[in-house]
């Protein structure tokens, strides 16, 4: 396997965040966490809310490394060795702080639910800032 790689793409309604040769993706999909590896059969998932991390492969532009986000909502898609990730929103890890993420947590569990899907919008809410907190903590070796 030493050597592989496919083509990684990850895109927003901004614009597009990483275009690279990846070694591995692991990302959130709707029913639980996916891997890809080099040679992955075609397939077309939905994503799901949390950390998508990406080791990007030495190349001609460089050396590789590794790369996490926060991604939510969207699709993902293999095919012809190449993965293209479509997410509604996604936030580079090293743009989340643990502060902020903490923030967030205590405003949305502050908030009550009023009126038709309220509650299922306040438990996105709730989820939204919990993963960013897991985030932001694994990235400074404090657990959850």
């Amino acid at each position: 396997m030493a050597g592989k790689s496919f083509e990684f793409r990850l895109i927003t309604p901004t614009g597009k965040l990483v275009d690279a040769p990846a070694s591995s993706v692991t990302f959130p999909a709707h029913d639980g966490l996916m891997g890809v590896l080099p040679d992955r059969a075609s397939t077309v998932v939905k994503l799901g809310m949390g950390e998508l991390k990406v080791s990007i492969a030495d190349s001609a532009k460089g050396q590789g490394g590794q790369r996490s986000f926060f991604v939510e909502d969207g699709f993902a898609q293999m095919v012809n060795g190449r993965l293209t990730v479509l997410a509604a929103r996604a936030v580079p890890a090293e743009e989340i702080s643990e502060s902020s993420a903490q923030a967030e947590l205590a405003a949305a569990e502050s908030r009550t639910a009023s009126g038709p899907n309220a509650t299922e919008t306040l438990r996105r809410e709730r989820d939204r800032a919990r993963q960013k907190l897991t985030i932001a903590r694994s990235r400074t070796g404090k657990g959850i």
